[in-house]
């Protein structure tokens, strides 16, 4: 059991430092690999959950100590994925698990198609506040049941309805670790884990993205940073193909 400790936590390390130079969460790399490893899908879900709220919670206070979060923005979208995320963790145990995989595996074939040839561009302009409710709450409820954070699905979503990207940035950057917490607690509540685990993947993912965000100054390409992450999450997307149909 202590190799198992050992190589979880370094794979959430690695994980973590590369996702974090590229300027994503590693929770959803970290999901498909520890249930891969033999972990159960629900509690792999519950772990990626915890370790990519640890991670983001800091980048959360360091916005509103530096007075960057537009708290009109941010509320309609905080509001609805509060509410709506730990309503699709809760839906999640009754949910079938084969679809659940099988969106989860759509999700890392769009993120990975996103990261690798995605232009981020508004194809709308519908930047009524109410419509952030109304994102926050479905991308809320998506995301609590597949065990994610949602930023992935949220920033291009705003993006392409025509909110300005620096400020969804900041705002999911902000949103995301607190409607993580809440799926995780959520899952929490009916699914046995091991909590020294989590202690070790949550200090692991810290150490790593520090690390990432420390090698971001040394001026890496990000986009072919972004393109590994992209064949990563493909490779694993192609994993659970293959796992749903034998």
């Amino acid at each position: 059991m202590t190799g198992d400790y050992l190589l979880y936590t370094l794979l959430a390390f690695c994980f973590s430092a590369l996702f974090s130079m590229g300027g994503a969460g590693s929770g959803i790399a970290l999901i498909p690999v520890l249930h891969f490893l033999g972990l159960d899908f629900t509690v792999a879900k519950a772990v990626g959950l915890f370790a990519g709220a640890t991670t983001t919670i800091t980048s959360s206070v360091m916005n509103i100590r530096r007075k960057a979060v537009d708290y009109a923005f941010v509320w309609p979208l905080a509001i609805g994925m509060l509410l709506f995320a730990p309503l699709g963790a809760w839906l999640s145990r009754y949910v079938d698990e084969t679809l659940v995989k099988a969106l989860f595996m759509l999700l890392l074939f769009y993120s990975a198609t996103m990261m690798m040839f995605g232009k981020k561009k508004a194809i709308t302009h519908l930047t009524r506040k109410g419509l952030l409710f109304v994102v926050g709450s479905g991308v809320g409820l998506v995301a609590g049941l597949l065990g994610v954070g949602g930023g992935n699905l949220l920033i291009p979503l705003l993006i392409l309805l025509g909110f300005e990207p620096r400020k969804v940035a900041v705002a999911v950057s902000f949103v995301v670790p607190f409607s993580a917490l809440g799926s995780f607690f959520t899952y929490a509540s009916y699914v046995p884990l091991d909590w020294i685990l989590l202690l070790c993947i949550a200090a692991a993912s810290i150490a790593g993205g520090y690390l990432g965000n420390y090698l971001m100054h040394f001026k890496l390409q990000q986009q072919q940073i972004k393109k590994v992450m992209a064949l990563i999450l493909y490779l694993l997307g192609a994993k659970m193909l293959y796992s749903l149909l034998i």
